[in-house]
């Protein structure tokens, strides 16, 4: 049994901004299933989106997350977030983090997808995330325990209180980690999927974690697919940036035809849902799509991490073409928590990709998501250190660690999982596969219905956490009877403003259909 203030399940930036703020204060511990800089976070390419420009406003920055969202948004909680943002980041600039500058010292801001100027800050050209997780590792790792190859099995619950976690090691042994306050950054669900931007970690397990609690799930349909992943040998590859087209490269076919010319005002710099789609039909039709980055003078120096990916994969960049697919990215929805990220169950909290504020409503504006990940870090902390209530227990707990005997069902592949994700609920849907997808989980959720999690390897936790939120996905994706953002329906292509527009999609353990508020 172990003990703390508070317990951060997660480590990206997301968690690691929340660690920090609570620890001046707090005794905190972050537990992650895998190592620390696995994240999505760390993987991120794109830059921080924020109106520090002196031509830009936050004003301007609402407008295009808004327009980006499909309107879908919370206009409040977009608000927090482009009205904080600057400060944060200056608060990060002055804690030692550094962004790309030009010979002046001026920030080299950077333009991407949907936003109407330059707004985005880089590091290291294209290794954003990565510069950025490790400035908020060095900054926490003096002050935080953090505990690797710990996974999250359930939440504690006690008298509708969340009182911390039960987790497993990577040798099978079972222990309750308890908690004034328990916060959940787990990310999101773009593992679900075979083509994703993902790290190999992210696979739904807080949402699934959320939804056996009996936590609120919002909009769990509106699901980001990145126009474009390095493809090659019929497998994605990892992420080519927005931030690519962003500096000119446009979308091309074999015949170097420009695939967005006429598509969309904004041609190559559309928002992601238009690009996907776009060439999603290209695909359909056999046709192989590349990055044209022919007129980016000296690429590599520009985007050196893109560059690597590229050598790893011998695709060579000098004949000025990278292949592409679009893939899972982003998920919009999540569990649904208020503007300083409570969730409803008291003294649980959730922040970043796994949480719904609905600040990004059907479609996230690019490189909103550290930002995200630091503005709402930085509240839920803010909000335990003023605001939170001691969670008082009954009793002490008095589980110890121990080991309980595996239990093994017969369950999908994980690539089994990634390929009816892919196929059924992906980028362009309808009633019947969605349906199909939606009973073939609901046949593989009866195997461990009122099973023991504890009693499953990881390896089948994780495939179980798969099945249930790619069951969740489909049902909502079936739910909402238009296209808007994420979610396009084939059989229903058009918003429908009428009957939609600012409805969610709610499902909770307790319902047991899906509801619309």
């Amino acid at each position: 049994m172990a003990n703390s203030s508070v317990i951060i399940i997660g480590s990206g930036i997301s968690a690691l901004t929340a660690a920090y703020q609570l620890s001046t204060e707090k005794n905190v511990i972050i537990i992650t299933k895998s190592k620390m800089t696995n994240s999505n976070s760390i993987m991120a390419q794109g830059g921080i989106a924020s109106s520090i420009g002196k031509d830009d406003s936050w004003r301007s920055h609402f407008n295009d997350t808004l327009t980006a969202g499909c309107y879908h948004n919370n206009e409040n909680a977009v608000e927090i977030l482009v009205k904080e943002g600057p400060h944060y980041l200056s608060e990060l600039m002055n804690g030692g983090m550094r962004f790309d500058r030009d010979k002046e010292q001026n920030l080299l801001l950077g333009k991407e997808g949907a936003h109407s100027t330059r707004r985005i800050l880089h590091a290291g050209g294209d290794a954003t995330g990565r510069a950025l997780v490790l400035h908020m590792l060095e900054k926490v790792k003096e002050r935080v325990q953090i505990i690797e190859g710990l996974t999250a099995i359930d939440f504690v619950i006690q008298n509708q209180h969340c009182i911390g976690v039960k987790v497993k090691s990577q040798n099978n042994m079972i222990q309750d980690f308890f908690a004034e306050n328990t916060i959940l950054a787990t990310g999101g669900c773009g593992g679900l999927y075979s083509f994703t931007s993902n790290d190999k970690t992210i696979t739904g397990d807080g949402i699934a974690m959320g939804y056996r609690a009996g936590l609120v799930l919002s909009d769990l349909e509106f699901i980001q697919f990145h126009p474009t992943l390095l493809h090659k040998d019929g497998k994605s590859c990892g992420l080519v940036s927005e931030a690519v087209r962003g500096e000119g490269a446009i979308l091309v076919d074999e015949n170097k035809r420009p695939i967005m010319s006429g598509v969309h005002p904004l041609q190559d710099l559309a928002p992601r849902d238009v690009v996907a789609r776009t060439l999603f039909h290209e695909i359909l039709q056999g046709k192989k799509v590349f990055l044209d980055i022919s007129m980016i003078d000296d690429f590599s120096h520009h985007f050196p991490t893109i560059t690597k990916l590229c050598k790893e994969n011998e695709i060579q960049i000098e004949n000025g073409l990278i292949p592409v697919t679009p893939g899972a990215h982003f998920s919009m929805g999540g569990i649904k928590t208020d503007k300083r990220g409570r969730t409803s169950i008291p003294g649980l909290y959730a922040v970043g990709e796994v949480a719904c504020t609905g600040v990004h409503g059907a479609n996230r504006l690019a490189s909103n998501s550290l930002l995200e990940g630091i503005v709402f870090g930085n509240i839920v902390a803010n909000d335990i250190l003023v605001d939170s209530q001691p969670i008082r227990l009954n009793s002490q707990p008095q589980n110890d660690t121990y080991n309980e005997q595996e239990h093994f069902l017969n369950l999908p592949s994980k690539a089994q999982i990634q390929m009816m994700m892919m196929e059924n609920v992906g980028i362009v849907r309808n009633k019947e596969r969605l349906q199909y997808a939606m009973e073939w989980f609901e046949n593989f959720k009866r195997e461990f219905e009122g099973i023991s999690l504890s009693s499953l390897s990881i390896e089948q936790l994780e495939l179980v956490n798969m099945i249930t939120v790619g069951w969740l996905i489909a049902k909502s994706a079936l739910m909402r009877t238009e296209s808007r953002g994420g979610h396009f329906r084939e059989d229903y292509p058009s918003e429908d403003n009428l009957n939609w527009r600012k409805k969610e999609i709610i499902q909770t353990k307790a319902l047991e259909n899906v509801v619309y508020s």
